[in-house]
């Protein structure tokens, strides 16, 4: 025999079910505000479990397979090229830097240019080529000046993870100008690479040296330039913003921005706000 009891507490879990179920149902509907994401689930968020695979509405970020539009398609001969072309004839990355091996290393890293929304997509390939363009004056240099420059002068000794291999000088390579030990001990571990013991490769090796610029960016720039509301200017924080930013070198924040600006212009998208720094 059922007892009241039971009978009693079931007629209540069927009497408040329909509630239950409906505010579940209700909680999905996502109605997110602009700058939120509809996740696969229907909630609204900002995070990558709302912004990433099976976002539903924009602003979102997933994987380059979530993409009709790659990378390839907007970093086109005619874009790449008419940076690196601006480079004189005697530019050492003239013989390194080239469109292929920008692409090759780009497949490691199929999160970079990864957004379902093509501008936001654009913005963020724009804005990498604009530091690219400043750091090595249009894809001229591969390395920064090293007169006067010590191999200590890019050792940080407290690192004990990487520590320096002696005789080695861990200054700027490659697009990004990678530097300090403990950058090219993170980088060579995550490429496959020795970077402690074989920090010339990034200004030797096309592919790696891309692929050192691409795994600082996505490391310390992405998620800045691909979160609304897109923010050059903390791209520009995170490669060198102690010298440059908060009236350090307005020059040289400026000649960031214009170049993003210009970039932008070439790929047809509006650069949006946030740009300096």
């Amino acid at each position: 025999m059922v007892s009241k009891t039971y009978v009693l507490a079931l007629c209540i879990i069927l009497a408040i079910l329909p509630s239950i179920t409906w505010k579940m149902a209700s909680g999905q509907n996502c109605g997110c505000t602009p700058s939120l994401c509809c996740s696969q689930y229907g909630y609204c968020g900002s995070a990558a479990a709302y912004c990433g695979k099976g976002c539903k509405s924009c602003p979102c970020h997933g994987t380059v397979s979530d993409n009709i539009i790659k990378v390839s398609d907007i970093v086109t001969d005619t874009f790449f090229y008419g940076i690196a072309n601006q480079a004189t004839e005697n530019c050492p990355g003239r013989g390194l830097y080239n469109r292929e091996s920008f692409l090759q290393a780009v497949g490691s890293y199929p999160n970079f240019g990864s957004t379902v929304s093509t501008d936001i997509m654009k913005r963020e390939i724009a804005a990498f080529f604009a530091h690219v363009t400043y750091e090595t004056g249009y894809m001229c240099s591969i390395e920064e000046d090293v007169y006067g420059i010590s191999a200590n002068d890019y050792c940080d000794k407290s690192e004990i993870q990487y520590p320096c291999a002696a005789n080695k000088s861990y200054h700027g390579r490659g697009p990004l100008n990678l530097s300090w030990n403990f950058n090219y001990g993170e980088a060579g571990k995550a490429i496959g690479f020795d970077g402690l013991n074989n920090p010339e490769i990034v200004a030797t090796d096309a592919v790696i040296s891309f692929k050192s610029a691409l795994w600082f960016w996505m490391k310390n720039c992405h998620d800045a330039a691909i979160t609304p509301p897109q923010d050059f200017g903390a791209t520009i924080r995170a490669i060198n913003g102690q010298h440059e930013c908060n009236g350090a070198d307005p020059s040289a924040v400026e000649a960031r921005v214009q170049y993003f600006k210009d970039f932008c212009n070439q790929l047809g998208v509006d650069p949006g706000t946030n740009l300096s720094c």
